[in-house]
């Protein structure tokens, strides 16, 4: 049968599914994106596809279909211009994020031999990101994750990277003492859902995702965020950063929190996408 047709077909089931998940508009890129994935290459509308493989493309639409995240069926997930590898069980690097990562790059740039620490960096999107744009930056990831912070390492190998090292951490804990007050630059996209409204998340969120990388537990999900900040002081250097990447109605609980923690010129910041902000604060 020809892609092309194959596309259409399961446009349709991708398009009821995306209505259950509350997400529309994505389905044909969505279906060649499987049908690229069940081929092992990208096709044109007009190719012919065996047998085999549009039965593998069919299984692959039933699976997401049901909910599974793209990532995890492809195995791999798009950030700024790479591609980074992800398994089941991860947290998924959201598009927002990439602001996040700009602004940490736009900070990085001119200073000299520069430090970044990225917290629950997950598979590393936004370390590797840094590391890869300001070759001279020394770039630690730190998750409490062995699995996140493995493939982190792989992603970082894949595209060699010798200025980004990742560790299983709870925050700063196993971050070198060398680093003591010589940080440049904090980047973190906490965990900030309230423990009680993990369950309005959408399916394929709170179904798939590990439910540390959605909330610390804490009755406002600020209690992670809320001690990385005050431990930070003996990690950033004056004149040093912490950037925050969080939803739009937590700006005014988190900007308090880093304007006690030392931090001036506390500013809320919004990317292109407008569904989170990232919170910029520099240390005096």
């Amino acid at each position: 049968m020809e892609a092309g047709k194959l596309i259409e077909q399961a446009k349709s089931d991708l398009r009821q599914a995306n209505d259950l998940f509350g997400y529309k508009g994505d389905e044909e890129d969505q279906a060649w994106e499987l049908l690229a994935h069940a081929l092992g290459e990208e096709p044109e509308w007009e190719d012919e596809v065996p047998a085999a493989a549009a039965r593998r493309f069919r299984r692959l639409v039933d699976r997401r279909a049901t909910g599974e995240p793209l990532a995890y069926i492809v195995g791999r997930v798009e950030f700024r211009d790479l591609k980074l590898g992800i398994r089941k069980g991860m947290f998924i690097p959201r598009l927002t994020s990439e602001f996040l990562a700009a602004q940490a790059v736009r900070r990085l740039h001119g200073r000299e031999l520069p430090v970044h620490v990225d917290l629950a960096t997950g598979i590393g999107p936004v370390a590797i990101s840094t590391a890869r744009a300001v070759p001279t930056a020394e770039v630690w990831g730190l998750d409490i994750s062995h699995r996140a912070i493995s493939q982190a390492r792989a992603n970082a190998r894949e595209l060699g990277l010798a200025n980004a090292s990742f560790r299983v951490s709870d925050l700063y804990a196993q971050l070198p003492r060398r680093f003591r007050g010589n940080v440049d630059i904090v980047t973190m996209h906490p965990p900030y859902v309230p423990r009680g409204e993990v369950r309005d998340l959408p399916e394929e969120i709170r179904n798939y995702e590990p439910g540390h990388t959605l909330t610390d537990g804490s009755r406002d999900g600020l209690g992670l965020l809320g001690r990385a900040i005050r431990e930070s002081g003996e990690w950033v250097r004056p004149g040093g950063w912490m950037l925050v990447e969080i939803v739009p109605s937590e700006t005014r609980k988190v900007m308090p929190l880093l304007k006690a923690a030392g931090y001036r010129q506390v500013r809320s910041t919004c990317g292109p996408l407008r569904h989170t902000r990232v919170i910029t604060a520099r240390r005096q």
